[in-house]
């Protein structure tokens, strides 16, 4: 299978530049699926089902998330009715939504896990135990994980333990695309950091002058999603259906008008 992954996509700009840009994405490598990470998707932060239907009607096949997953209430009854849109799995099990999604080719099924991580986060469940648990009772050809967390220490960490259980780890949530990309001894394809699908002239998407006054004062400052030409980054990954294993990665990095 060849898949398409797209690191957090930014406000209506990522949004749009995701939905005009994917198409040829997908024509240029053959890709047959698609996961982004849709979590700050919202104009402001957070995702929408506005937002996320622009994704889907891009070509995702799944969308990720994150620590803003639940910043907007009108996501709930899409995260309820387990439509595609996935959020951290070692969230509380009552919060809305799941934390895998299952997309099926017949031939073969495809497991994507959403987890985050806890280290400069949000005090959740384990996330090691969390995929060993997991794994223990998931049935599933290729299984993909988005692992939405701060430090590269963590995200290392959890691919090495994770490396010939699980056919690539993705990480996100720091907007920084890694220079990394690799396949790890066992066969797990990985890459620390996926990017950002946002304004290529921000502070992770954001107008640099909010960010620099913030980092100056250390006062409350409002946020607001930056303009003007955007990046879209991510990964392509060739991975063998049958083994579950990783066979190529490569890095997309492309600046858009």
């Amino acid at each position: 299978m060849k898949l398409i992954m797209l690191g957090d996509v930014v406000g209506d700009l990522g949004t749009n530049a995701v939905l005009n840009y994917l198409p040829s994405l997908k024509r240029k490598y053959d890709a047959d699926t698609v996961i982004i990470n849709g979590e700050n998707s919202a104009q402001g932060n957070g995702i929408l089902p506005s937002s996320a239907k622009k994704l889907f009607d891009a070509g995702a096949d799944c969308i990720t998330t994150g620590n803003h997953v639940f910043r907007r209430r009108e996501i709930y009854e899409e995260l309820d009715r387990q439509t595609g849109i996935i959020r951290p799995l070692n969230f509380c099990s009552k919060n809305p939504g799941s934390g895998v999604y299952i997309i099926d080719r017949l031939r073969y099924k495809i497991a994507v896990v959403n987890l985050m991580g806890v280290v400069n986060m949000e005090p959740l469940k384990n996330p090691f135990d969390t995929m060993d648990e997991l794994l223990q009772q998931l049935s599933a050809d290729v299984v993909i994980l988005d692992f939405h967390a701060e430090t590269t220490s963590e995200k290392r960490a959890l691919g090495f333990y994770l490396d010939g259980r699980i056919s690539l780890m993705a990480g996100t949530h720091t907007h920084v695309q890694t220079a990394d990309e690799q396949i790890l001894k066992n066969g797990t394809g990985y890459i620390t950091d996926l990017g950002m699908c946002g304004p290529f002239y921000s502070v992770l998407g954001i107008k640099p002058e909010n960010a620099i006054a913030r980092f100056k004062t250390a006062m409350p400052t409002r946020f607001e999603n930056s303009d003007g030409e955007c990046i879209i980054s991510g990964i392509f990954a060739d991975i063998d259906e049958k083994t579950g294993r990783c066979r190529f990665i490569e890095r997309i990095g492309l600046i858009t008008k």
